[in-house]
């Protein structure tokens, strides 16, 4: 009997002095969280401490908006990708299922409408409970626990994970301060507004943050349409997600969500038969992995991060690495992006099927924007950002630069050599300086010595690059070389650019002021893909492309000639709102007037008889009958490289084919490449039918008009040359 008698006496002092204390914080206005954890004596806090303590905590509590994913979306609407810490869904709670508020009620705190934030019967009942079934019952009310999740959250959204503390690692301090803010937030807010924030702030799984996200993962819905039996088990998981977590503890998630279903039938919030047919009910996930960040987006995985490099790199979403990552993670934002869902889609098949199998990882990339705007409108590139067996994979992307003008990374390949494509850049310099587009010129000239008096007027303008007018310090070609034999002639100077012929490129340029041809590549923004430089042109073999530029910047410097000689820097990001519908800092066009339209037109005019009887008269000709269009080939000297950049009014694309990721080095002659050997790779070949392909189904999209003709003046003599051999 003595063994009996003690624990009895030893309850009921407990007993006695867990009643005094509360009745004394009653009348204090002190509700002790302590309560539930052994005597107050044990913590070495008489009743007068308390009070003290209680007294000079904090009773405010700033609710910030909690850690949100953010959208990446197309123009039209379509979602790209979603970043996030946490991934959360923030909804009002009427968008919420009546179902997963009583439950959540119910089971966390069924007298959360009649408290004031904090519940004294919870708080002795469940002292009584530990005390007498040695449980490690919890009493926070649902307030108390929004306050601890508020709390929590703002450690995190700072990078202070280290001052987190979870429930088990409370200590009296941590009660007491936890109650006064609960208490004070009653004051402040709705019962409803305190269930939504809490509802939208717990913690669910690592994958579901919120109630939106929790049904998102669990069973594929919305909060808006969770089912009873779907709620319950939600509403239960919150005590502990890892223990009744139903993908991987399937029976604990029974039994506490019958748990749940039980306590809301006791409270008379569903009847008999909703109960019987809800507990009768079996799980029935519905798995929606949330995959966040580029690697899994749902279309244009490198432009994706191209946008995200945008927003990280740009000061106006904060003025520091972290503050801008923080942004992008947990701001909630919702960024439009320029990107047209219906050309991404297009250019990703066809990038997908040009080099099929492709076991040698061969590139292939296609980029679109819009003349007048520089709208990125497509990105794609054959490639996967997370290895996958058979697949050809990269985080580089091939069509943007490295860098950008500030040196600040963008993840790119750096850039590849455009060959041919960098002519009508010396062309366009030749219309500027009034030369006609037939003046003829002596194409047989392979040799222009060390010495040779090319013409530069730029002096000190340009600083490194020359000193004196006939600038001798040039460089030398030794021995030009053209593709094919039988074009060592003299011609006229629209039928070596339309034929891509590299001998009549220098035979013009040895009559231009080379200072004209470096303004004219810089005032269509061409630049080093590598490093942003200005590409030198008093370097003789950039006049065949001999520095890597970026499918982006070359397809942006044709976009000037479809626009009559307007320059628009490209951009990726329409609009950016933050969580809370406000307006962030875009992208807005910035444009200006870069080339004399009569010469862009001159230009235009040439640029339609690549496809008509030039370099690319093999590329599908249905795409000029269907569409008034320009477009000029590029090879690499060692064919490494190959190009097609062709435009209409409305789109300009610019499609490339070659080595990408092994220094650039690789040849690409006597390959062979989706079956089909190639002795020598030429634009025409694999770039030209993929640029085709891929204009023919997109170009209707985007209404084009004829181009504009240049003046006769510009026109000149028409002498016939001879055919092409």
């Amino acid at each position: 009997m003595a063994k009996k008698s003690k624990p009895r006496r030893g309850f009921g002092a407990v007993v006695g002095r867990l009643v005094g204390f509360l009745a004394a914080s009653v009348m204090c206005g002190v509700l002790a969280a302590s309560l539930v954890v052994p005597a107050v004596a044990a913590a070495g806090l008489g009743v007068s401490t308390s009070i003290g303590f209680f007294d000079n905590l904090p009773a405010e509590l700033t609710v910030q908006p909690p850690s949100q994913a953010t959208k990446v979306l197309t123009s039209d609407g379509q979602p790209i990708a979603t970043f996030y810490a946490e991934n959360r869904v923030r909804v009002p709670l009427d968008q919420m299922s009546p179902f997963i508020k009583d439950a959540i009620v119910a089971i966390e705190d069924s007298r959360f409408y009649e408290h004031a934030g904090v519940d004294p019967q919870g708080i002795l009942r469940a002292v009584v409970s530990n005390l007498t079934k040695g449980g490690q019952q919890g009493a926070s009310t649902i307030t108390q626990q929004y306050v601890t999740n508020v709390l929590n959250e703002a450690q995190l959204s700072q990078d202070r994970p280290d001052e987190v503390v979870l429930s088990g690692q409370k200590n009296m301090g941590d009660k007491l301060r936890e109650m006064k803010l609960a208490i004070t937030l009653e004051k402040k807010y709705t019962k409803d507004q305190i269930l939504e924030g809490y509802l939208n702030i717990v913690f669910f799984n690592s994958n579901a943050y919120g109630i939106e996200a929790a049904a998102h993962y669990f069973f594929s819905t919305t909060a808006k349409d969770l089912t009873l039996p779907q709620a319950a088990l939600l509403a239960g998981l919150v005590n502990s997600p890892t223990f009744y977590n139903p993908e991987t503890n399937p029976d604990k998630s029974i039994v506490r969500r019958n748990q749940v279903l039980s306590e809301m039938l006791r409270l008379h919030k569903i009847t008999q038969a909703q109960h019987d047919e809800a507990v009768a009910a079996p799980i029935e996930l519905k798995i929606t992995p949330e995959r966040q960040g580029c690697a899994y987006a749902a279309m244009a995985p490198y432009f994706c991060d191209y946008v995200s490099h945008l927003i990280l790199n740009n000061p106006a979403y904060g003025q520091s690495d972290i503050e801008r990552e923080r942004k992008l993670y947990r701001g909630g934002l919702t960024i439009v992006t320029t990107l047209d869902s219906r050309l991404q889609a297009a250019a990703q098949a066809q990038v997908d099927g040009t080099a099929g199998a492709n076991p040698d990882r061969w590139a292939a990339s296609l980029v679109t924007v819009q003349p007048g705007s520089g709208r990125i409108l497509a990105m794609a590139q054959n490639t996967v950002f997370l290895p996958e067996p058979g697949k050809f994979d990269t985080n580089l992307n091939f069509n943007v630069d490295a860098k950008d003008a500030q040196g600040n990374d963008l993840n790119g390949a750096g850039g590849f050599q455009p060959g041919s494509t960098m002519k009508p850049f010396t062309f366009a310099e030749w219309l500027n300086e009034g030369k006609t587009l037939t003046a003829e010129v002596d194409a047989s000239r392979r040799v222009y010595p060390l010495g040779f008096p090319w013409r530069d007027s730029c002096g000190k303008v340009l600083g490194a690059y020359s000193t004196a007018q006939n600038n001798p310090t040039l460089g030398a070609a030794d021995d030009l070389q053209n593709a094919e034999d039988g074009f060592y002639r003299p011609m006229p100077v629209n039928y070596g650019l339309y034929n891509s012929i590299n001998t009549a490129t220098f035979a013009s340029a040895a009559q231009l002021d080379f200072c004209g041809i470096q303004k004219m590549v810089d005032a269509v923004g061409l630049h080093s893909g590598l490093d942003g430089a200005p590409i030198n042109m008093h370097q003789l073999g950039n006049l065949l492309g001999g520095t890597g530029v970026s499918p982006l910047n070359l397809a942006n410097a044709f976009a000037t000639f479809a626009t009559d000689g307007r320059f628009c820097a490209p951009i990726a990001i329409l609009e950016v709102r933050d969580a809370s519908g406000g307006k962030l800092p875009a992208q807005a066009p910035e444009c200006r007037d870069a080339v004399k339209p009569d010469v862009a037109r001159g230009v235009n005019s040439v640029l339609q008889d690549v496809l008509k009887k030039g370099s690319g008269v093999w590329i599908n000709p249905k795409v000029h009958d269907k569409v008034p269009t320009a477009a000029k080939t590029g090879t690499s000297n060692n064919n490494g490289s190959t190009w097609v950049v062709g435009y209409t009014t409305g789109i300009v694309t610019a499609s490339f084919f070659g080595d990408a990721l092994e220094g650039q080095k690789r040849s690409g002659q006597n390959v062979t490449i989706n079956g089909t050997f190639y002795p020598r790779l030429d634009g025409y070949m694999i770039a030209g039918p993929q640029w085709a392909n891929y204009m023919l189904k997109v170009a209707p999209l985007y209404p084009a008009g004829a181009f504009p003709p240049p003046p006769a003046s510009m026109i000149g003599p028409n002498p016939s040359p001879s055919p092409k051999p």
